[in-house]
């Protein structure tokens, strides 16, 4: 259950330091730039934690699709980027696979 809980916090802090990135123009606002670097930072010492007891497809299978997932829809909400009705049926489809994945009974111990 612990890895589970710090695989969403590496997703989290994945997804913040991505909008960050967006927000800080090329690295050139100081916040911005500094929220990117923490963001990834700690988004890979988590998922190296989570590692320790998952398989590596799986966890980053799900870090990465429920990521992309994130970024374009907070993407739309917060920078009014684009997200077409085709990318649209792709973020579903993510989520379904890693809803899929989830229920297969892949454990972190």
């Amino acid at each position: 259950m612990l890895a589970w809980v710090l695989l969403a916090v590496a997703i989290a802090t994945e997804v913040v330091g991505t909008l960050a990135l967006r927000a800080s123009d090329g690295m050139s606002h100081l916040v911005p730039a500094i929220i990117v670097i923490v963001g990834y930072v700690a988004s890979f010492a988590l998922l190296a934690v989570v590692l320790k007891t998952m398989p590596v497809g799986i966890v980053y299978a799900i870090w990465s699709a429920v990521g992309v997932a994130l970024v374009a829809v907070l993407g739309k909400l917060i920078f009014d980027d684009p997200v077409p009705p085709l990318a649209m049926i792709g973020i579903v489809l993510i989520i379904g696979g890693v809803v899929m994945v989830s229920l297969s009974g892949v454990t972190g111990h």
